[in-house]
């Protein structure tokens, strides 16, 4: 393959970094005096947070959860394009913060008052990797652009960069350029080590931030990596000896990514006037369910619900008559850490985001009237 572009964070802003470091409503409807906190979400990123956009491209089976058993505990009546039994973190902070569920960007017809949705499936921060099989980050940013350039046509420049500057943006990305990319293309490693590949993934993301902000978006909130070397089909592929362990060398990667972005960020709040973020330590969050799920309500933190293989590694949970491979199925989801061989199952998400707002700034970035009650479960773990 040839080589990657790459688009490292600005000097200023990784100098800054480290110096620190060292030591709803209508469309547009309303100013920003007359409500009291966001009122859209405009989320990007890959399955993590995709709730139905590779339903509407050219993509493969694999990377369309429109299929049984996704969807399985019913509570969208089935599959939606949610890798999930259900529901996706982004879907529980829409409803606390008192919005409708936020839909695909791309599906015919919807109604996107209160935010859109542009994640993806498959998709990567790197524009050249990612195997076509879901919109890169670029491509999402580009049709966020899209959208923002319909609306100042309509409601002009001025008021919709104030209006874009009340929402939220939600980004959660990277694993792919990683666990679905680098650890399987020895070309890539040889030619890239990895603190090279890292600087170019988050430069990437670094750019793409500072083109939200120039179309007037503060208020980000940031899903770090979690362990990556510990999802069944990633642990499934450790070296010889590690049988029953997480892949550490992959989660290394997630660390090193998750340190080098939060340096980003810490520059780009310094250079960048009104910029905030919200950026939790999600990876020992969610590792901590991994390695001791009965303190979470869980029974199993290793093994996927739906799968096949060792751990349920093999990705295989899907409808046979789209292509996929046969599966098998647990018959508790929510006993599970794990839904498939890659994503997380309905009870962590919802546990996630949570403490998303509870814990972190976040819920401050929304109207004040929340409509999330108390936690009944022990959830005493920080972020």
């Amino acid at each position: 393959m040839g080589r990657l572009t790459s688009s490292p964070p600005p000097i200023s802003i990784v100098f800054l970094a480290f110096l620190v470091l060292a030591n709803g409503g209508n469309a547009l409807g309303g100013s920003s005096t007359e409500r009291s906190g966001a009122r859209r979400l405009f989320i990007f990123g890959d399955s993590t947070v995709d709730v139905g956009n590779n339903n509407y491209i050219d993509s493969i089976p694999s990377h369309r959860a429109r299929h049984p058993p996704y969807g399985l505990n019913g509570f969208f009546g089935g599959p939606t394009g949610r890798f999930s039994d259900g529901r996706l973190v982004v879907d529980f902070i829409a409803d606390y913060a008192g919005l409708p569920f936020i839909p695909p960007f791309l599906q015919p017809s919807a109604k996107l008052d209160n935010g859109a949705n542009f994640a993806s499936g498959g998709a990567t921060i790197l524009p050249e990797t990612g195997k076509g099989w879901g919109l890169a980050l670029g491509t999402q940013l580009n049709l966020f652009k899209k959208m923002q350039r319909s609306l100042a046509r309509e409601f002009g420049d001025a008021k919709t960069k104030e209006q874009l500057s009340e929402a939220v943006y939600f980004i959660s990305i990277g694993s792919n350029d990683y666990i679905v990319d680098y650890i399987s293309d020895l070309e890539l490693q040889k030619m890239y080590p990895p603190e090279e590949y890292i600087g170019m993934v988050i430069g990437n993301l670094t750019q793409a931030i500072q083109e939200l902000y120039e179309t007037g978006a503060r208020k980000f909130s940031f899903l770090s990596l979690g362990p990556l070397g510990c999802a069944p089909a990633v642990r499934v592929l450790g070296p010889n000896g590690t049988h029953g362990r997480c892949f550490e060398e992959v989660s290394e990667l997630a660390v090193a990514h998750n340190n080098m972005l939060s340096a980003s960020l810490v520059g780009l709040e310094y250079l960048l006037e009104g910029f905030k973020y919200v950026n939790p330590n999600a990876y020992e969050w969610i590792g901590d369910r991994i390695y001791h799920p009965l303190k979470y309500g869980f029974i199993d933190g290793e093994n996927a619900c739906c799968g096949r293989g060792p751990y349920g590694g093999i990705y295989s949970c899907g409808d046979t008559k789209e292509g996929m491979k046969e599966y098998e199925l647990c018959g508790s989801p929510e006993e599970h850490v794990w839904w498939d061989s890659y994503h997380l199952s309905e009870k962590v998400n919802e546990q996630l985001a949570k403490k998303l707002w509870k814990n972190t700034a976040l819920k401050g970035f929304f109207t004040k009237d929340s409509v999330i009650t108390d936690d009944p479960t022990n959830l005493q773990d920080e972020l």
